[in-house]
């Protein structure tokens, strides 16, 4: 078998056979195809696509082509969540210990940013103590004791898609659907949870921009999840605004735990719950009426949030920071983002802001930068309030100064005042399953 002749298939849009597949992967992964074979392979999908047995088929074999691990030692049904990203989406840290709460084992790993906040993992470690490197049998154990861990990836975790994507990278070859839903699924079916639900968001702080392209990535993960034996929903959430009020790691942590004790912002609160209510659901807790009401009962009773504090002591964090957030602190440095005028705030661009956060140390520019967990953004008004000239619209925190003027830079071209209230946007607009999409 020639990788040229399966370029040239796929080039003239023929249907790739599981033997074929199998063949890019694993040959690109041990090195025998080199880079220039599979840059025009992955520009022949980009272009001409791939069924969803396709589709599946590619995930599979990334999924294979190193370590999968194994929860079947653990007890209860597994479950597990996705975010395609957003900016100030500290959901993981919600919904996680809620669903663990209701008696359901979460076994998750996740990564970390680039580009704009940081990643779950980076919200944890700036928890002090919290590790997110476990060995897999220390990963393992702590599960077994408090229901719930959630760790960074390993480096032997779909090792292809690693590998694929920082291909992808640099040939224009990223925003491909298939290849945006193999990488994803593919680490999620290596992972070895029974449930997934899937948070696909859209908008201006989304990879996707628009409903329907997320909706189009929604149905091919779900494929993936349903040809692979797994029980498998998505939320299709909007992300043209950041999610809450908090933008930063020691930030997302605060609001997140706020949330958990019943004093969160409604739109983190709204979407924590119905990603709660699905995985549940798919964990065969009841219906989605019944699995909401049990998600809001684990936050009244304090059940969910002392499931974080457990997974926090567990994996070596002080829990008295998750009973006492304020001890998390805030940067030395804080400047005020005013409005330049009376009106309302008829657009925030959440990439923007996102971008105003890395800029003031909140994520990362490249790999090697180094995370301020202190830094970020509170946001004091959204789209859709009105405000004044010269109220305070967001209050910027740094840990050096010199980052204020760039990231303020920022917000102006983020923020825009008019002189009419914006049209509200929902908050989910679909819901996608094996069944189809509702909206």
């Amino acid at each position: 078998m020639r990788m040229y002749d399966i370029i040239i298939k796929k080039r003239n849009g023929g249907v790739l056979s599981e033997e074929e597949i199998r063949h890019v992967v694993t040959g690109f992964t041990n090195g025998d195809i080199p880079d220039y074979q599979m840059s025009a392979f992955l520009m022949a999908v980009y272009f001409q696509g791939m069924t969803d047995e396709e589709t599946a088929l590619l995930t599979e074999a990334m999924a294979n082509s190193g370590e999968r691990l194994d929860l079947s030692v653990l007890p209860g049904v597994k479950v597990d969540k996705h975010s395609t990203g957003g900016v100030g989406d500290k959901t993981t840290l919600i919904v996680a210990p809620i669903v663990a709460a209701c008696g359901c084992t979460v076994a998750k790993l996740s990564g970390r940013g680039l580009g704009h906040t940081g990643g779950t993992v980076d919200k944890l470690e700036s928890i002090p103590g919290t590790r997110t490197s476990l060995p897999k049998e220390e990963f393992l154990d702590v599960v077994r004791r408090t229901g719930i861990a959630v760790t960074g990836q390993s480096g032997n975790l779909a090792p292809a898609d690693k590998k694929i994507y920082a291909l992808r990278d640099v040939t224009a070859t990223i925003d491909s659907v298939p290849l945006i839903a193999a990488s994803i699924m593919s680490k999620k079916l290596a992972a070895g949870s029974d449930c997934i639900v899937l948070d696909v968001k859209t908008g201006s702080g989304a990879f996707m921009k628009t409903v329907e392209d997320s909706i189009r990535l929604a149905e091919k993960m779900v494929a993936i999840g349903v040809h692979n034996g797994k029980k498998i929903a998505a939320l299709i959430t909007d992300m043209d605004i950041p999610l809450g009020y908090q933008i930063g790691n020691s930030l997302e942590v605060e609001e997140a735990v706020r949330t958990l004790q019943g004093d969160g912002p409604s739109d983190l609160t709204e979407v924590s719950l119905a990603l709660a209510s699905q995985m549940l659901h798919l964990a065969g807790k009841g219906d989605l009426a019944s699995c909401e009401q049990l998600a809001r009962e684990a936050i009244a009773s304090g059940a969910a949030l002392e499931k974080l504090a457990a997974m926090i002591e567990g994996q070596g964090g002080d829990p008295d920071y998750i009973r006492h957030p304020e001890r998390l602190g805030k940067a030395p440095v804080c400047a005020e983002f005013r409005a330049v005028e009376d009106g309302y705030i008829t657009k925030m661009d959440s990439e923007g802001i996102g971008i105003a956060a890395m800029l003031l140390g909140a994520g990362r520019e490249t790999k090697e930068s180094i995370i301020d967990p202190l830094a970020g953004i509170i946001l004091e008004k959204k789209t859709g309030d009105p405000v004044k000239k010269g109220e305070t619209i967001a209050r910027l925190y740094t840990s050096d100064e010199r980052k204020t003027e760039a990231a303020g830079k920022r917000m102006q071209e983020a923020v825009a005042i008019g002189a009419e209230a914006p049209e509200k946007r929902p908050l989910i607009y679909a819901r996608v399953t094996e069944q189809g999409v509702v909206r």
